[in-house]
């Protein structure tokens, strides 16, 4: 588990364990991250590396699509007790009983709106992935995209007026791509070589992180060879920060320290 400064480079490892564990978000206080290991999650307190696993009540089969709200108080996780069954619920940070949020499966969670009221995901709908928000108290749900390809990784922008996603709908690998939140105004933002996915807006609005596979990976496995990168908002030419071997599970959801400073990432042992 490892936190990089962007401005400087320099890079803490705050946790090492043989086990899997995967998608730190980092809490909006600052003071700990939550990431998901063996079904469940738990935090890290940064201050001393403490561990403390949250109680989710009945699920035990939590994946790494998982966030924290705006305000610190409530814990989005998504469970997988099948195949194609992923659902979203809400819980308080600190633990209790899940409160169900989507009605239709498979729904993976991947962002919270900055006001706290919204949650977009990606979600498999008539046998294909595209990106989806609805309301954090559940009901129905609005698809922003349609047509062919994977969508996947949305996540909004600070100002909430975007949702970043990654997608191959446009016939190539697949590259970062923004949406407006009522599914207007679609632009492509990388048109590059690598297999670009995951992309996190960072607290400031300046810049977009996201993670880039070599050309001929397919999907987002773990155990590859990857690089994290760093572009404008608006669009522009991204610079590497980190090349280390991960991939699934090293960024899947928001991952920013509240300040915009840092950010937390996994990184794998080489086997």
């Amino acid at each position: 588990m490892v936190l990089h400064d962007v401005a400087t480079g320099v890079e803490q490892v705050v946790h090492e364990t043989p086990d899997l564990i995967e998608a730190p978000n980092w809490s909006p206080c600052g003071t700990f991250l939550v990431l998901n290991g063996g079904g469940r999650v738990f935090r890290l307190t940064l201050a001393d590396g403490a561990i403390h696993w949250i109680d989710t009540g009945a699920l035990r089969a939590l994946n790494n699509d998982h966030g924290i709200s705006p305000d610190g108080k409530t814990l989005v996780v998504s469970e997988s007790p099948g195949r194609g069954t992923s659902c979203i619920y809400t819980l308080p940070i600190t633990g209790g009983t899940p409160t169900k949020v989507t009605p239709v499966v498979p729904s993976y969670f991947h962002g919270w709106s900055p006001e706290g009221t919204t949650l977009t995901y990606t979600a498999r709908r008539d046998g294909l992935f595209q990106i989806c928000t609805i309301p954090v108290t559940g009901g129905d749900e609005t698809q922003l995209t349609s047509g062919p390809g994977h969508k996947d990784g949305p996540d909004y922008s600070a100002d909430g007026q975007w949702i970043w996603f990654n997608s191959d709908h446009h016939g190539a690998t697949p590259d970062i791509w923004r949406v407006r939140t009522d599914g207007t105004d679609l632009q492509q933002m990388t048109d590059d070589a690598p297999v670009n996915w995951f992309p996190h807006p960072s607290p400031d609005g300046r810049r977009v992180l996201y993670l880039a596979y070599p050309e001929d990976v397919e999907g987002h496995p773990r155990g590859k060879e990857v690089a994290l990168k760093l572009m404008p908002q608006d669009g522009g030419a991204a610079r590497t920060l980190a090349e280390f071997h991960g991939g699934q599970g090293s960024i899947n959801v928001p991952n920013w320290s509240p300040d915009g400073t840092r950010f937390a990432y996994v990184r794998y042992a080489r086997t």
